[in-house]
């Protein structure tokens, strides 16, 4: 899958969350791509724009701590039980080298989780995480 193609693949899954939530379940998300020779920020959506970026080695680290000893592959993902605030909630591995990490800025993972609609609102994110792993970022 091209860039183009997985941020829309990701926004449209992230709308259909928040439909059956009722409610945005993220309201930030950031694509990544993490290689070992050089790292990028591939695309963004929320209302850091102009701040984002000066925080995000920060904001991975409880995503980081909850995915050590882990090894994801593509189409895996993982949720960060208890980052608050800026930091990031949710990871999906899209390809190789490339990471969705998404976030709401004022709940965590326990408080969404708690909301029945949860339930109907991973769906949308499970057929994202098989979208990925059939065709890769690239």
């Amino acid at each position: 899958m091209n860039l183009a193609n997985a941020r829309t693949a990701v926004a449209a899954a992230l709308g259909r969350m928040n439909a059956a939530y009722g409610q945005p379940v993220f309201n930030e998300w950031v694509l990544v791509s993490l290689r070992a020779d050089r790292g990028a920020i591939l695309a963004y959506e929320g209302p850091r724009q102009e701040k984002y970026k000066q925080q995000f080695t920060l904001d991975l680290q409880t995503m980081l701590k909850e995915l050590s000893g882990q090894k994801l592959g593509v189409g895996d993902f993982a949720f960060a039980s208890d980052a608050a605030g800026t930091h990031y909630d949710a990871c999906l591995r899209l390809g190789e080298s490339s990471y969705l990490f998404c976030n709401h800025l004022t709940r965590t993972m326990r408080e969404i989780r708690e909301n029945p609609l949860w339930i109907e609102a991973q769906k949308p994110w499970v057929e994202l995480s098989q979208k990925f792993l059939a065709d890769p970022l690239v």
